[in-house]
């Protein structure tokens, strides 16, 4: 499906709800600025989920442990063993339903019965797409027949230089963010939340997303480079995050969620080729997960992340972009 509206186009599929395109044309001609697999056979099988609806529990579970009600679930592993974004068969995987397709707008559903990826509930989950001539906004939502935990994110990972132009590391990044959430080696959350004051995850002000990774800091060799949740200033629909690439076009991130996974990419090696048929290698793309917290279902302290029969899990974010 091919969205458009002013100088914007974006491309959806149905495996996984997935961006694979959102074209840009600020008056330089068209130009790609989301990264997307040149093998359609990718969507849904590969592990860099790009421009994927993730869930039902986005993000990483701790031995794929979800305690609730005073029973435990066990999501299967993916990550060593732990599970993220869902399990090896997540909602990334699945083919959604195309539930409503207009000009400028497509919504899409998926069913996830009770049981699914070891998890109580069946569960009907919707995604909307919606271009206006300022960007992009995603709507998720979901509702459960029986109290189970959700969590939602679109895996998009952006080169606002262009997909394949050779990464992120000229770009630069602000996101509002007073701390975040540590990681063990396995990029489990600790359970700490801790100021981002004197580290490389204070981006209160913009900083190139190169110096950042250049720093020596045992964080982010963990993840080689970033792969954290910042745990987001305010509440509300608020603007959260800022990156600018080196050709001054920006994207602004909106949303209403706790947290924002921050990650750089470093697991592109050359073996996935994007839709301009160049190879993706160390942080081609830079991804900025709305979401709640890493492991919540583990950790009381954090946001929590059950939804219960009569309730609707509602995330909301938009892109906004622009050029200086």
């Amino acid at each position: 499906m091919t969205l458009s509206c002013g100088g914007l186009t974006l491309e959806v599929l149905t495996v996984g709800a997935s961006v694979r395109r959102l074209v840009v044309d600020d008056g330089d001609g068209p130009l790609d600025v989301v990264l997307g697999y040149a093998d359609l056979a990718l969507y849904g099988a590969d592990e860099g989920y790009l421009g994927a609806t993730v869930g039902r529990f986005t993000n990483r579970l701790d031995r794929g442990r979800c305690p609730l009600d005073g029973v435990t679930y066990t999501v299967p592993a993916n990550d060593g063993q732990n599970a993220l974004h869902g399990g090896p068969d997540g909602w990334h995987a699945r083919p959604w339903e195309v539930l409503e397709e207009g000009p400028d707008r497509v919504v899409l559903g998926l069913t996830s019965p009770d049981g699914d990826q070891g998890l109580p509930g069946e569960v009907t989950a919707r995604v909307a797409y919606e271009l206006s001539p300022a960007g992009v906004a995603i709507s998720h939502t979901a509702r459960t027949t029986r109290p189970t935990v959700l969590g939602m994110t679109n895996h998009a990972y952006v080169d606002l230089d262009g997909e394949g132009s050779g990464g992120v590391l000229d770009h630069t990044l602000e996101v509002r963010a007073g701390a975040y959430t540590p990681v063990r080696p396995d990029l489990v959350p600790t359970g700490e939340v801790v100021p981002v004051a004197g580290t490389p995850f204070d981006l209160r002000t913009p900083r190139r997303v190169g110096d950042v990774l250049a720093e020596d800091d045992e964080q982010l060799a963990r993840a080689g480079g970033l792969d954290h949740n910042l745990v987001l200033d305010g509440a509300g629909m608020r603007t959260v995050a800022r990156v600018v690439g080196a050709s001054g076009r920006w994207l602004e991130v909106a949303t209403d969620r706790p947290g924002l996974q921050v990650y750089s990419g470093a697991h592109f090696d050359g073996g996935v080729t994007g839709l301009g048929g160049t190879a993706y290698a160390a942080h081609a793309g830079l991804a900025l997960e709305t979401q709640g917290f890493p492991d919540a279902p583990n950790h009381p302290g954090f946001p929590s992340a059950v939804v219960r029969p009569g309730e609707q899990f509602s995330a909301h974010t938009t892109w906004r972009l622009g050029r200086r």
